[in-house]
């Protein structure tokens, strides 16, 4: 159980007027509404935003999941903030969070008081945005977080299974902050401290907005690429597919565009993105006075999200991988941002000191495992760059792999008093742990770094995610062969027989993903039965925006090669291809047969079930 007792109520930034009162607050300076409960917590982004705002000198409020159903009054009880309202549907795209692959309605929301499902509705950044509108017209609103970053240009919604316009046109919102949103806040509140109206703030970087196609403001960055217009990709899907190449490129670019794309009478504009951020900077971000708890108006409540968290600890943002189903590049960028040793270390020392906290890291990660301050040797070369991932087709030769950094954090963290043991939950790139570099030291560290891992940081199952088993698959996917599974496999069994321990490599798998067919199941049910795996982590290909696969699946085109890709969309070819996960269930035989003799894979069913 929380021991809030050592706490006083202003150790939260407030929700309330009685809580801005305790303060001795008349007004505030910005308040925030999210989708999710509020989490003091950096892995939260309210909270983080919050943090920074106050501690750059703002009064700052947060309303966490408003009741939009009712008279409204959460969204009037703290009156209008001096400079603007912040809305996020939360950590998670609403849709995802709400909705099964078949549109069913999820039973539980892991970012909600005892999980509740009701507590949010359906696209909350438009809903949010629209009721503040309404009720305060000349307060600007200002959208974050992922739901409104992977939304922020045409794209394709799997629920509503057509083209939406950007989130800013339905949202009626004044401007959109895309990706990790610390930067260009700052930058958007010093401005309108000076003076600025929102209006004006035309070139702050990682930002968007709608303008009047006559008002186009003059473009201050490197250059400028122009989508096809939000009407032109209605019309033709090839166009929404070559829109999305664009705008993938431009996002893993160090000198990007500025994009530019009509929609109804007005032009939308996304100004590049802001460098990543220095160690200096995510530091601060990391280091500010969080009380890593849930606000006590949830105390005696369970908050999933949180508890799968709450003593874990994030060591970088960004991903490199490009995966073509995951929205994080899309999100947080390719480009990693580490954090300092130090202030790891600092943050390590406030779980220690948790009340309820059993010696036990739950998670030394980021969004993949093992990317802790991997960057270009010449970032000179990665400034003309613009592959969307750094280690597909093949991992790049001018990428740094060296594990030696997050090898120290491991080392560091375990031998602190009170860690019993510190575990790896996040998932972990054995393609890069497998690659030969030229390098002898970055060859050595990543044995080592292997050997640690499997040896030391994992909790009894270690989750790896080869996604599927066939290459020409795993190629669509932007994932690597499956022969580095295989490898890794390998050395896993071998490390826990010379230890003397049981562990269990967990793999994730996919079905349904563009470009995968049913044989490739079947293929798959074959080669994962000669491994001794029955499936557990696995789940049909879920479109979600701005991905390279959410394209493939709506436009049936491959964006970079603009070949004709098949896709499983129906209910019955994603059953059939989902059904070879379960070929060890008796429910299943039959149909897996009925499907092998169809496809007169006689050799794949006589591997399946040679008894018959």
């Amino acid at each position: 159980m929380i021991d809030y007792n050592t706490l006083q109520l202003t150790d939260w930034l407030p929700t309330t007027k009685k809580e801005m009162k305790i303060r001795g607050w008349d007004y505030v300076d910005v308040i925030f509404f999210s989708g999710d409960a509020y989490i003091d917590h950096p892995a939260f982004g309210a909270a983080v935003i919050g943090r920074l705002l106050e501690h750059h000198g703002l009064r700052v409020a947060i309303v966490p999941q408003p009741n939009w159903r009712d008279d409204l009054r959460d969204f009037k009880k703290l009156g209008k903030p001096r400079l603007f309202f912040g809305v996020s549907a939360g950590a998670m795209d609403s849709m995802i969070n709400h909705y099964t692959v078949n549109k069913r309605l999820r039973s539980n929301d892991a970012y909600t008081p005892d999980a509740r499902a009701d507590m949010r509705p359906d696209r909350p950044t438009i809903v949010y945005s629209n009721i503040l509108k309404e009720l305060y017209p000349d307060v600007p609103v200002i959208l974050g977080g992922i739901e409104a970053s992977l939304r922020r240009v045409t794209h394709y919604d799997y629920w509503d299974d057509k083209l939406h316009k950007s989130i800013l046109v339905d949202s009626k919102a004044d401007l959109l902050i895309y990706g990790m949103g610390e930067k260009p806040l700052l930058e958007l509140v010093n401005k309108l401290r000076k003076g600025k109206s929102i209006d004006e703030l035309h070139n702050i970087p990682q930002t968007a907005f709608l303008t009047k196609k006559e008002e186009l403001p003059k473009n201050i960055f490197n250059e400028e690429a122009r989508l096809f217009s939000h009407e032109e990709c209605l019309q033709d899907k090839l166009k929404q597919a070559t829109n999305f190449k664009t705008v993938e490129e431009q996002s893993n670019k160090m000198h990007a565009a500025r994009i530019v794309q009509n929609v109804d009478d007005k032009t939308l504009v996304v100004n590049p993105p802001y460098p990543p951020m220095t160690e200096d900077e995510i530091d601060e971000s990391f280091d500010l006075p969080y009380t890593r708890l849930p606000h006590p108006k949830y105390r005696n409540k369970t908050i999933p999200a949180y508890e799968m968290i709450k003593f874990s600890v994030n060591l970088h943002r960004g991903c490199f991988g490009g995966c073509a189903f995951c929205t994080i590049s899309a999100h947080q960028g390719k480009f990693i941002a580490s954090r300092s040793k130090k202030s790891i270390l600092k943050e390590v020392d406030k779980v220690i000191n948790m009340p309820d906290f059993k010696g036990y890291i739950s998670d030394l990660g980021g969004p993949s495992a093992n990317m802790y301050k991997m960057q270009g040797r010449d970032l000179s070369i990665c400034e003309k760059c613009k592959r969307p991932s750094c280690i597909h087709p093949r991992v790049c030769n001018n990428l740094n792999t060296d594990h030696g950094p997050l090898l120290d954090i491991y080392k560091s963290v375990d031998a602190k008093e009170g860690i019993k043991k510190s575990f790896i939950g996040s998932g972990v790139r054995y393609d890069m742990l497998l690659h030969k570099s030229k390098d002898a030291t970055t060859n050595r560290n990543a044995k080592e770094y292997t050997r640690e891992l499997i040896v030391n940081h994992v909790s009894g199952r270690l989750k790896v995610a080869p996604e599927h088993t066939s290459d020409r698959t795993l190629s669509m996917m932007r994932k690597p062969s499956f022969k580095y599974f295989k490898e890794f496999k390998s050395i896993f069994d071998r490390l826990n027989r010379e230890h003397g321990m049981k562990q269990q490599l967990i793999p994730y798998f996919i079905s349904s993903h563009p470009g995968c067919t049913e044989e490739d199941m079947a293929e798959l049910a074959v080669i994962t039965k000669d491994l001794n795996f029955k499936l557990e982590q696995i789940q049909d290909f879920t479109p979600s925006p701005m991905t390279l696969g959410t394209e493939m699946y709506y436009t049936g085109y491959h964006p970079y090669t603009l070949e004709r890709v098949f896709t499983a969309k129906t209910a019955d070819e994603k059953a059939n291809q989902h059904q070879f996960f379960f070929w060890y269930e008796r429910s299943m035989k039959k149909s897996i047969i009925d499907t092998l003799k169809r496809l007169n894979r006689i050799d794949l069913l006589k591997k399946l079930y040679p008894k018959g």
